[in-house]
């Protein structure tokens, strides 16, 4: 998709289509509490008087609300130069932010795609978002919003509807709009890589086709990248990745990404560590069939840094962070890891396993001791690891843990500018009694009450002093239902948080 900007009056733009936001203006009346909510006043977010004319009747009808997401599409409007007039609803103006934006775009792309429209230009909504902000939302929402998953289809499938073109329309400085466009391209294309990474099936996603997939991504975008393979894993005394590992006849890869600019603090290192599980059967313990179709989304945390350090790469903040992914699939045979079994970690601690699908915190568990060696002064890992963070937060938000409240509140503003909703968790100490072991110096698993607690208290054991965040996107990183701005499946989750984090520390 090829992306503009343009600083014309919206009227006076020939394209396809022009869309515009609608907002409901309605404020509460105070002494109206308990009665009837407010009556809708709709209004187009533009001082374009051409445009609000085009609209005025259709708003006067009622038909038009601003209700969010809504649609109506109007052809061949009266005094603009657009062969059509998209009205979309965004809610009320008041809470209005740049995430809406983004979705909104996404919409945007979404309706006028599947109805064969190749090109169009939006308005970002004047006063209601800064400019800047505007913009880079716009294009990450539209490019997120163009990703579909049915690529393997024959026939049916959605290759023919795209959008070839995307004009912003927008008043500002123009060199700092053009950045915040080329920013929002780069985070939405990286968003769309990790969706690609996830969306394969597992035998077309193996550990090493994952590594082959990062290798060449580095060497586009000139970051360094080591692979290491069964070999180097043992050698490394890699024992909680190596006894996930040693029952699946494809070898395991460990994926090590770097980006050290010219110029960075000499005492900052931030370590991103993610889950590459392939495929997740559960081992020996293995899961129903009912839905384990989806379990090759079980490397969205690893797909997530991939996604997360191509676009560092790219925007080059000016901090050191280095990415582990570790990559294997989780399978049951003969050479599999069983219940009852103990593996000595990378760390030294030695781990009783109770349940073989309790992998990715062993995995976890030797990426994040591997990025201290490697000199990490602070952490973050993603995983797709709990059922039990789904029970606690549904599919609207991603858990997180942290170590202490200073690498939180970083975080906290790293979601405010990308717009991902995330919750945080407790990791109080008295936890720790949850993964005590009898024979060993922990279990993998435990009670099933507070699960997603038990695998956060299991990594903290791993980072140990080293200030560290554990993002838990079980529930997020797989779309169950198509929405309004996104597809059914891969959502990207992390890819733009992550990316805010990192520039936080390089700014």
């Amino acid at each position: 998709m090829k992306t503009n900007l343009s600083s014309s009056s919206p009227s006076t733009i020939e394209t396809p289509c022009l869309v515009v936001v609608v907002l409901d203006q309605a404020e509460k009346n105070q002494a109206d509490k308990g009665k009837e909510k407010d009556k809708p006043a709709p209004a187009v977010a533009t001082s374009d008087a051409a445009v609000a004319a085009a609209a005025k009747d259709v708003i006067a009808s009622g038909e038009v609300t601003g209700k969010s997401f809504e649609t109506t599409l109007l052809h061949n409007p009266a005094g603009l130069k657009a062969k059509r007039l998209l009205l979309l609803g965004g809610g009320k103006a008041k809470a209005f932010s740049s995430s809406d934006v983004r979705k909104l775009a996404g919409v945007a792309v979404r309706t006028l795609k599947s109805k064969s429209i190749r090109s169009f230009a939006f308005v970002v909504p004047e006063t209601a978002v800064a400019a800047a902000d505007g913009v880079r939302a716009a294009v990450e929402g539209a490019l997120v919003g163009s990703f579909e998953p049915d690529y393997y289809k024959s026939s049916g499938n959605s290759k023919d509807q795209k959008i070839d073109d995307l004009t912003i329309v927008v008043q500002g400085d123009a060199k700092a709009l053009q950045a915040a466009l080329d920013a929002g391209r780069i985070i939405g294309e990286s968003q769309n890589f990790t969706r690609d990474l996830v969306n394969e099936p597992s035998n077309r996603m193996t550990p090493n086709i994952l590594a082959d997939r990062a290798r060449k991504m580095a060497s586009e975008v000139g970051l360094g990248c080591d692979v290491l393979g069964p070999d180097k894993i043992k050698d490394m005394k890699m024992g909680a990745f190596w006894g996930v590992a040693q029952g699946s006849d494809e070898p395991p890869a460990l994926i090590v990404l770097r980006y050290d600019p010219a110029g960075a603090a000499k005492n900052i290192h931030l370590g991103l560590v993610g889950k590459g599980i392939t495929f997740d059967t559960g081992g020996i313990s293995i899961k129903p069939a009912d839905g384990m179709e989806k379990m090759k989304y079980d490397m969205a945390g690893g797909a997530a840094m991939i996604g997360a350090m191509r676009a560092i790469a790219l925007l080059k903040p000016k901090v050191k962070v280095t990415a582990i992914i570790l990559a294997t699939e989780n399978m049951p045979s003969g050479k599999a890891q069983k219940p009852g079994d103990v593996q000595i970690a990378m760390s030294g601690k030695s781990i009783e396993i109770i349940n073989t699908d309790a992998e990715g915190r062993l995995v976890l568990a030797d990426g994040l001791t591997y990025a201290r060696q490697l000199g990490c002064t602070h952490l973050v890992d993603a995983a797709t690891l709990t059922g039990a963070i789904v029970v606690a937060l549904g599919y609207v938000n991603a858990g997180v843990f942290a170590s202490d409240d200073q690498i939180y509140d970083r975080f906290v503003q790293a979601l405010k500018q990308a717009g991902e909703k995330m919750w945080r968790m407790p990791l109080d100490d008295e936890y720790k009694d949850l993964i005590k072991s009898n024979i060993a110096d922990m279990a993998n698993a435990g009670s099933r009450w507070g699960g997603a607690i038990f695998a956060a208290m299991f990594l903290k054991e791993f980072a140990e002093d080293t200030p560290w965040l554990h993002l838990d996107i079980a529930g997020t990183a797989w779309m169950e239902e198509q929405k309004p701005w996104i597809a059914k499946g891969p959502s990207g989750i992390a890819v733009r948080s992550l990316v805010e984090f990192v520039k936080g520390w390089g700014a």
